[in-house]
């Protein structure tokens, strides 16, 4: 009797700290597969893209019964200044499923992508009405995980268009790129003018990457593949970030191991794509090798992420109060 009663806290206790940021886990590895496809290995990418799933349906049975059993617990996660712009990554990865099923089985990426497209479309509006109405958030506690909504938005784009649903996808479109410009002035105003990001904060800093990179596949979509002055911006915007990123990975290393740092992988992923397509579009080598660097970068992030998850999970170090 006293084993269970024991036992059972800890479950609970656990689950009532089942992060709503884990689901960047499920972007990066569905931008994993996605550029593992990108770089002409299909069937490896597939199979990663299997594996994200899996883990994006088991998330989601404990965010629920997290949301059943600890309802508070999720209203705290909404109402936290970091935590909130992590609620699109859900959305996110519905997106990122859709791009990764449009080719093999459009009907049911057109069904997954609808339901991304409104989680995404509701998201955006409540967070960015949350923005505005709650007083109570400062300029220290602002990070590049804001960047996340925004990001989410122009992600649309990549399947949206070619599965039929070109205007919602010029609206999502308009509404990520309005909000990465926003968000980059006031998360460049706190980075240079206000106190350095915690270290649990930091890996974040690699999301800088993902808005530019991300917009640059997207628009390609919707103006037909063409390599216009707009796209050239764009990607050289995402070269850009990626350097100033890079800069900083001696400090990330030496920081402890926490979910944020899942936070290195979707970026990177969506810089690999961006490079591979640039390549093609321009006929550079240069943007080839590019592709294949971060391709390199990015296959050591992931291994070393899954690894590292795996050991903090086996150790019970996820799930605990902050």
């Amino acid at each position: 009797m006293a084993q269970t009663s024991t036992e059972t806290p800890v479950t609970h206790h656990r689950l009532e700290h089942f992060p709503v940021a884990f689901f960047s886990a499920v972007m990066g590895l569905m931008g994993t597969s996605l550029a593992v496809e990108a770089a002409g290995f299909a069937m490896a990418g597939h199979i990663i893209a299997a594996f994200a799933g899996l883990v994006f349906a088991t998330q989601a049975v404990f965010y629920v019964l997290k949301a059943i059993r600890h309802p508070a617990a999720v209203a705290g996660e909404w109402n936290h200044p970091i935590k909130l712009a992590f609620f699109p990554a859900i959305s996110i990865s519905l997106l990122l499923g859709a791009i990764a099923l449009r080719g093999t089985m459009p009907d049911l990426a057109a069904i997954i992508w609808g339901g991304g497209a409104v989680g995404q479309a509701m998201l955006t509006l409540a967070i960015v009405t949350s923005w505005i109405s709650h007083r109570g958030f400062g300029v220290g506690q602002m990070s590049p995980a804001w960047f996340i909504p925004a990001v989410g938005n122009v992600i649309a784009p990549i399947a949206g268009v070619s599965l039929g649903f070109v205007d919602a996808s010029w609206y999502f479109f308009a509404i990520g790129v309005l909000f990465w410009i926003v968000l980059l002035t006031l998360v460049f105003n706190r980075l240079v003018f206000h106190d350095p990001l915690p270290g649990k904060l930091r890996p974040t800093l690699t999301i800088l990457i993902a808005p530019p990179a991300v917009a640059f596949l997207a628009w390609l979509q919707l103006n037909g593949g063409v390599l216009d002055p707009l796209a050239r911006v764009l990607y050289n915007l995402g070269l850009f970030f990626t350097a100033l990123v890079l800069l900083q990975a001696k400090g990330l290393l030496r920081l402890e191991f926490a979910l944020s740092f899942w936070a290195l992988s979707f970026p990177i992923a969506a810089m690999t794509i961006a490079s591979f397509r640039y390549a093609a579009l321009s006929g550079a080598i240069t943007f080839n090798a590019i592709g294949w660097g971060l391709l390199a970068l990015l296959c050591g992030i992931i291994t070393g992420l899954v690894w590292r998850t795996g050991l903090a999970v086996v150790r019970g170090e996820i799930c605990q109060p902050e």
